[in-house]
C-alpha cells in the first residue's frame, strides 16, 4: 500500500491510497476463508466447500467485506503513520468493488485538530460556590413526597371541582357535529390548577357539577404539537363522574419506611445528601466553565467545520425535544431550517472551540478514551432509548457519530484534568448568607 497526503486546509487532509494487486487478492482470499468456515452448502460438508464455489456463490458480499476490511486497515495504518486522529467521519471516494489481479486506488478526506500553542492551563486560580442546603428546600421535597403518597378521596357535595381537586371524567371532541376519534377518553383523572390541560378545557370542567354533563368551545393554540389540531376550535363534551381531593399522609416513621428509611430524620439526611451531591457537581461545572472561558480568551485557532456541524445538529435536536415536551414543534417558531441553523451557529462554534482546546490538551497529556468507555456510553444510551446495543453501535460507526462521541468523552477528561490542576477557593454565595451577614458585608462595618 502506498499513499500520498495533501493538505486541503490547516484542519483538513486528503490522502490518496494505491493498493497493489497482490494485497487486493490477499484481502479477497481472506474473506473467502472466513466464509468457508461458516457457510453450509448442500452437497458439501461444512468447512470443506471449495474456495472457488464459495467465491462464486457469495461473490458480492465477499468482495464488499474484503473492500471494507482493506480500507479500514489502511485508514488505521495511515492515522498512526501521520500521528493524527480524525475529528469527524472519514469521507471515502473510490470504486465500489475490488477486482482480482488489479490495483485498487481510492482517496479519503478528514479533518484534524489545528496546530496552535496551548495557553498555560496548570495552576489556574478560580472561585467556586460553597454548597448550602436550606431547611425549607428539604421541606418542599418532603411535601412533594407526601403528595405522591396521598390518597384520592371523594369530596362531600356536588362541586363543581376547583383548583387543587381532581375531576374524574369522560370527554370527547366534536367538529361540525362529527366526533374526533383522537380526542376522547373515559375515566380520566384531571388535576385542576396544575396546567395538565388547556385553560379553556379546565375552565369548562370547573363549571360541571358531579354526575352531570356539559359542553363548550375549546380552541387549540396555533403552535399546538398536533399540527392537524393547531388553531382549530372544537366542541368538547364532558361528563364528571367524581370529584376527589388528596389526603396527605402524616409526617411520621410510616412515611419514612415507605421510602426505605426508619425515621423522618434519616429521610431528611438523604434529601440533604442528594442536594449536596447534585449541587457540588453543578458548582463544579460552573467553575470549569469559568476556567474554560479564561483559557479560550488566551488563544485563537481555526475550527474544523465538521465539528461545528455536529454541534449544530445536536443543538437543533435539543431544541426540538424541548419544544415537543411543551406540546410544540420546530415549525411553530415560524422559521425555516436555514434560519434556525443561523440562530444556533454561534453557540455551535463556541462548543467546537471548547472541544478543540480540550482535545489538544488531552493529546499533550496523553489522555485516551478506551473502547470499553465508548461501548459503555453507547450501552447506556441503548438502555435509555430501548435500542439494541449492537444495532446502535453500528449506527454510530456508519454515521461517523463514533468520532464525535470519542471526542466528547476525551474533552471531558481533559476538562477534569484542568480542574484538578487548578487552585480552587470555595466562597459563600451572597444568596446563602443570613440577612444580618449581608447587611454587615454591604455597609463595610466588618472586614
Amino acid at each position: 500500500m502506498e499513499y500520498k497526503t495533501e493538505e486541503l486546509s490547516p484542519v483538513k487532509k486528503k490522502v490518496v491510497i494505491t493498493t497493489e494487486a497482490q494485497e487486493v487478492d490477499a484481502a479477497i482470499m481472506g474473506a473467502v476463508a472466513l466464509y468457508k468456515t461458516s457457510v453450509q452448502i448442500d452437497g458439501f460438508r461444512k468447512g470443506k466447500v471449495p474456495a472457488t464455489v464459495i467465491e462464486r456463490r457469495f461473490h458480492d458480499k465477499i468482495y464488499e467485506e474484503a473492500r471494507q476490511d482493506l480500507v479500514n486497515v489502511h485508514i488505521n495504518e495511515i492515522m498512526q503513520a501521520l500521528d493524527v486522529s480524525p475529528v469527524s467521519g472519514v469521507n471515502f471516494d473510490g470504486p465500489d468493488a475490488l477486482e482480482r489481479g488489479k490495483t485498487y486506488t481510492y482517496s479519503i478526506e478528514f479533518e484534524v485538530l489545528p496546530a496552535f500553542d496551548l495557553p498555560p492551563y496548570e495552576g489556574m486560580e478560580e472561585t467556586q460556590d460553597k454548597v448550602v442546603v436550606k431547611d425549607e428546600e428539604v421541606d418542599e421535597v418532603i411535601e412533594r413526597i407526601r403528595r405522591d403518597y396521598a390518597k384520592l378521596v371523594p369530596i362531600d357535595g356536588l362541586g363543581p371541582a376547583v383548583d387543587g381537586q381532581i375531576a374524574s371524567l369522560d370527554f370527547a371532541a366534536y367538529e361540525n357535529g362529527q366526533a374526533l376519534d383522537n380526542i376522547k377518553a373515559e375515566n380520566f383523572d384531571l388535576a385542576l390548577g396544575e396546567k395538565q390541560a388547556l385553560d379553556d378545557f379546565e375552565n369548562l370542567v370547573k363549571t360541571i357539577p358531579y354526575g352531570q354533563e356539559g359542553e363548550g368551545e375549546i380552541r387549540f393554540p396555533d403552535d399546538f404539537i398536533a399540527s392537524d389540531l393547531a388553531g382549530k376550535t372544537v366542541t368538547m363534551k364532558v361528563k364528571v363522574h367524581a370529584i376527589k381531593e388528596r389526603r396527605f399522609p402524616e409526617l411520621d416513621a410510616d412515611l419514612a419506611k415507605k421510602l426505605g428509611m426508619e425515621t423522618m430524620e434519616e429521610l431528611r439526611r438523604k434529601i440533604v445528601d442528594s442536594y449536596v451531591k447534585s449541587r457540588t457537581e453543578l458548582n463544579k461545572s460552573s467553575t470549569q466553565k469559568k476556567l474554560l472561558d479564561s483559557l479560550l480568551k488566551l488563544t485563537e485557532f481555526p475550527l474544523p467545520e465538521s465539528m461545528v456541524e455536529v454541534q449544530v445538529s445536536t443543538l437543533l435536536a435539543a431544541r426540538k425535544s424541548r419544544l415537543e415536551r411543551m406540546g410544540k414543534s420546530l415549525q411553530s417558531l415560524g422559521k425555516n431550517m436555514d434560519e434556525l441553523r443561523q440562530e444556533v451557529l454561534p453557540r455551535a462554534r463556541e462548543i467546537a472551540r471548547y472541544q478543540v482546546l480540550m482535545l489538544s490538551i488531552a493529546k499533550k497529556e496523553g489522555l485516551e478514551v478506551s473502547e470499553q468507555e465508548i461501548n459503555s456510553h453507547i450501552y447506556q444510551a441503548s438502555l435509555q432509548n430501548g435500542d439494541d446495543f449492537t444495532d446502535l453501535k453500528r449506527q454510530y460507526e456508519q454515521s461517523g457519530m463514533i468520532f464525535a462521541l470519542r471526542d466528547r468523552l476525551l474533552a471531558d477528561k481533559a476538562m477534569e484534568l484542568v480542574y484538578a490542576k487548578a487552585r480552587i477557593t470555595e466562597i459563600e454565595h451572597p444568596e446563602t448568607k443570613s440577612e444580618d451577614e449581608q447587611v454587615t458585608a454591604e455597609d463595610g462595618s466588618a472586614a
